[in-house]
């Protein structure tokens, strides 16, 4: 297996990790191997499939006019909503067609260097689980929902399917420079919660949003949250909210814009000029910010999920 300073530059070898690069310490269930893919998507009981069913009924009658109309348009072409969880072998099959991707099931969140190398060579790893009534508004670990409704659609997008390969390949120069704290702010920022500029405003195309009932309507409509026009360097230094809604969204102007303050960076001279800590508060606004809303940041001074705040 190649370490991480000896990358194979066409991505097919699995990397194994220093000691020195800080990731989540994950314990690998017994029937995985070092890949931590699943041997095969699960069967989903009848109360799971109804489960899936009426968390898309739910989506769907929010979106339209929120999500972006590549993300609609993804639905449409993988017909998502033909009932029950969507077979993974169907979207690989159709995915593949399209832009060469595939799903593949997975039990649990897993390592960084693996999410990478699956995302470097097309494969979108989905959890192998469904949440349950008593989690139905709300799960901590994504899902197969989460996965699959809120990632799968925008890749049938060419230019967003570039994006996350160049992502995956990305995680291996981040590891080699031990800041996957700074590549995991540009995902979450982006990729789970990101916003993007169309011609009727502003729409979503972060998973994070579009799989949730609550966030998709706060992301474009509530006062409190600050909406700014993405900065790769200053993205990379600011800290996130994994638990609740977000005090800050990042807006991109396309997917092609995405694309290029990613991929034409010089990573290798940002990533000696991060420290290992974030430099910004998730609620921050600084002299460069290009701010297209400033929050007022109510929803968070009230506390937030935990006091029961109301989204404003």
């Amino acid at each position: 297996m190649a370490t991480i300073s000896q990358i194979d530059p066409d991505f097919t070898a699995l990397p194994a990790v220093s000691q020195d690069v800080f990731t989540a310490p994950l314990k690998r269930p017994p029937h995985v191997g070092e890949d931590w893919l699943e041997p095969a998507q699960r069967d989903y009981s009848a109360d799971e499939d109804t489960i899936w069913d009426d968390l898309f009924a739910r989506q769907l009658d929010l979106l339209p006019g929120r999500a972006c109309t590549a993300f609609l348009a993804g639905l449409d072409k993988l017909d998502l909503g033909r009932g029950g969880v969507p077979e993974f072998g169907r979207l690989s099959d159709e995915l593949g067609a399209m832009t060469g991707w595939s799903v593949v099931p997975v039990p649990m969140l897993i390592p960084d260097h693996v999410f990478f190398w699956h995302l470097a060579n097309r494969r979108f790893p989905a959890g192998n689980f469904i949440r349950t009534r008593e989690t139905f508004d709300y799960i901590q670990e994504p899902d197969v929902f989460h996965d699959v409704f809120g990632h799968v659609p925008l890749l049938t997008d060419p230019v967003f399917a570039e994006y996350m390969q160049e992502y995956g390949k990305a995680g291996w120069k981040a590891m080699r420079y031990n800041r996957l704290k700074a590549l995991g702010a540009l995902y979450w920022y982006t990729v789970e919660f990101g916003l993007i500029q169309e011609t009727d405003g502003l729409r979503i195309f972060g998973a994070g949003i579009l799989s949730g009932p609550r966030e998709a309507v706060f992301a474009l409509e509530g006062q409190s949250p600050n909406r700014i026009m993405l900065n790769v360097d200053r993205v990379m230094r600011t800290d996130y909210v994994i638990d609740d809604l977000q005090p800050t969204y990042f807006v991109i102007e396309s997917f092609a814009d995405l694309y290029h303050q990613t991929v034409d960076r010089d990573f290798d001279r940002l990533y000696r000029s991060l420290d290992p800590g974030f430099t910004y508060a998730n609620s921050a606004v600084i002299d460069v910010d290009d701010v297209l809303h400033l929050g007022t940041q109510e929803y968070h001074l009230r506390g937030g999920r935990g006091s029961g705040a109301t989204p404003t």
